[in-house]
């Protein structure tokens, strides 16, 4: 039990993603979570109005498993294998998020003052950055585990790109737009 709740080394876990890949790539299927979001949609009839949801969702039956498992997997390993330890960020992180409001940085896995407290801005700064990860995910064409691990697995130029512009997207937000949202 103890090997199943303690963080597990960079090249296990690397293997192991390497092997699925692998696996994958050799079946000729791609890793996706956002293409879930099409994939229920489609199964849920929405192909009878708009015609980028009219496919065979069927051969995508097997993503929509992994989906399941992901949640499950999810579920059961915060609830039964993990010891809540808040994961370690650096003093300096601590203190800029102090000065920006957040007084659960280093003590609370999440930013309980955005998720935990029910404001009309906390709600209105979620949606608002839901509504932009899906756009961008659909304009992307796939979401970061779709291009980061499975595109970049295939060689995909494409993915190349997308990868490069989350991260690009990511220092922006982090450096540029989270400071004037959250000003202290």
């Amino acid at each position: 039990m103890e090997s199943l709740s303690a963080p597990w080394p960079w090249y296990v876990g690397g293997s192991l993603v390497a092997a699925i890949m692998l696996i994958l790539v050799l079946l000729g299927r791609y890793f996706g979570f956002s293409s879930n979001f099409r994939t229920l949609c489609a199964a849920l009839g929405a192909g009878r109005h708009c015609s980028f949801f009219d496919y065979d969702w069927k051969a995508q039956r097997w993503n929509l498993w992994f989906l399941v498992g992901a949640v499950i997997g999810g579920f059961l390993s915060a609830n039964y294998l993990s010891d809540h330890h808040v994961p370690d960020i650096s003093a300096t992180t601590v203190s800029q998020l102090h000065r920006m409001g957040f007084a659960s940085a280093g003590d609370a896995y999440y930013p309980i003052e955005l998720f935990d407290v029910w404001t009309v801005r906390n709600i209105a700064i979620m949606a608002v950055g839901g509504l932009l990860i899906g756009f961008g995910t659909r304009y992307a064409g796939g979401c970061t585990s779709g291009h980061a691990i499975s595109g970049l697995s295939d060689l995909q130029w494409p993915s190349l790109v997308a990868v490069a512009g989350f991260f690009i997207g990511g220092l922006l937000m982090v450096h540029l737009l989270f400071p004037l949202i959250f000003k202290s």
